[in-house]
């Protein structure tokens, strides 16, 4: 039986549904969580493979390989990564940014933003708070996933920037959010090349099948079947083209270059 990670965010809804519906699946186990607890179950053993943060790559490399062509990525605003401020970015100097506990990749993506690209020395602290609370409490709040879509969907009168544009406009390229990553010890095992193949399929599938997933999808009920559509079709990719390796490499190499991780790793993938 092989253990999958299934992160229960609406960028990962689509991927997972069509896997289900079109596939065999008799052989897997769906393990629900948010990235940083499916994190930790890879790190454990306790989960086989999953769409894991892309830093969770860089930081175990050792452990990881990478299923290829499949990624969680957007070339652009992906709209489910957003900074929210009461300031302009460029006056959050010296103040406290708060991060998401769901996150990991996202917040090494925002330190590198404001360290790199808009040269600001800030502040970082993980809260559970609610929206409201956390705002009151700091002057800006990184969120992610559904929260983030929610957040902005509710809430005005704040800066709110989306990192995927952010890094865009900075670096020309995408930017890469989660890998599928297996543990090394079952890198070549048939299941895994089963799914990784399985995977691969499902997501050139999934442009012919949005519309109906948008129509049995618990987040059509507070996103909107037209916005969860337009997210979906306009913002979140799966594939991990050239653009995409060489964003993943660049990202890799800043958070080398600010001390996040010792060095910049190689990717290493499973085989095809």
């Amino acid at each position: 039986m092989l253990r999958i990670g299934q992160i229960e965010y609406a960028n990962c809804t689509p991927i997972y549904q069509v896997l289900k519906k079109h596939f065999p699946c008799d052989e897997y186990e769906f393990v629900k969580g948010v990235p940083t607890e499916l994190n930790r179950l890879l790190e454990l053993g306790e989960i086989d493979v999953c769409p894991s943060s892309s830093i969770e790559y860089a930081l175990h490399n050792d452990r990881y390989s990478i299923l290829p062509h499949l990624s969680i990525s957007s070339d652009g605003a992906v709209a489910s990564v957003l900074l929210f401020s009461r300031f302009p970015i460029e006056q959050l100097a010296g103040k406290v940014i708060l991060l998401s506990s769901e996150s990991a990749t996202s917040v090494n993506l925002l330190k590198i933003i404001m360290a790199q690209r808009y040269n600001l020395g800030c502040s970082y602290s993980v809260t559970d708070q609610v929206f409201d609370d956390a705002m009151a409490d700091s002057p800006a709040l990184l969120l992610i996933g559904d929260a983030a879509l929610r957040a902005s969907a509710e809430i005005s009168g704040l800066h709110v920037y989306d990192l995927g544009t952010l890094w865009r406009d900075w670096t020309g390229l995408p930017f890469v959010f989660a890998l599928w990553l297996c543990r090394d010890e079952i890198a070549g095992s048939p299941l895994i090349k089963r799914l990784a193949n399985n995977l691969v399929q499902a997501r050139t599938l999934l442009p012919q099948h949005y519309a109906e997933i948008a129509e049995m999808s618990s987040e059509a009920d507070w996103m909107g079947h037209g916005r969860l559509l337009a997210y979906w079709r306009d913002n979140i990719q799966y594939d991990l083209e050239t653009r995409k390796t060489s964003g993943l490499n660049l990202f890799f190499t800043k958070c080398s270059e600010l001390g996040l991780i010792v060095s910049a790793p190689e990717l290493h993938f499973t085989e095809p």
